[in-house]
């Protein structure tokens, strides 16, 4: 398959997380044009915090966008020119005062190429322990708590974990990394 060829962009919205370009593309089959709006926005990432007795950090949040409380992993935006990594355990600490010993890549997922440019990363933070009080942004408040791994599954399988970046994290931790 043949990529369309981009033309123009045009940013046209700033705002606080993200902005947004009007971007016109041709198509390859007979070159004619069309125009798309992309999301540009930094990557974000997710860490699944896994203490030694096997029990995953997790935090409870009002999510706006879909007005209720939601069950996730940390995670978040990497800051401009922060390594992931450095953002994973970044994160870690904020939200739940958590640190842990390593923290494995497990890859990345775009989270909606559609519209998105950006990139969700993953890590597994091996060893987490409590390192001393959350810190959250001044539009969060967390519950942290813990939840045994064999658990999420079933978590998962009944809506409790709905969030799909949070999915596409345990399904990557489940094919790509023993524990």
């Amino acid at each position: 398959m043949r990529p369309w060829r981009r033309l123009s962009a045009e940013r046209f919205g700033a705002f606080k997380i993200f902005d947004l370009d009007r971007v016109r593309y041709a198509r390859p089959s007979d070159g004619e044009s069309r125009e798309f709006l992309v999301v540009d926005a930094p990557d974000w990432i997710n860490v699944i915090p896994l203490t030694d007795d096997d029990r995953v950090v997790v935090v409870r949040q009002f999510r706006f966008g879909v007005d209720g409380v939601t069950l996730e992993i940390p995670g978040g935006m990497c800051d401009r020119g922060e390594d992931p990594r450095e953002a994973a355990r970044r994160e870690l600490r904020e939200e739940t005062g958590y640190d842990a010993r390593e923290f494995v890549s497990l890859g990345c997922v775009h989270p909606n190429p559609a519209i998105q440019n950006n990139r969700c990363h993953t890590f597994l933070a091996r060893g987490a322990y409590r390192a001393g009080p959350a810190q959250p942004d001044e539009n969060e408040e967390l519950e942290v708590d813990t939840v045994p791994l064999d658990d999420v599954p079933k978590l998962i399988a009944d809506g409790t974990i709905s969030h799909a970046l949070v999915v596409a994290a345990f399904y990557r931790l489940g094919i790509l990394s023993p524990r």
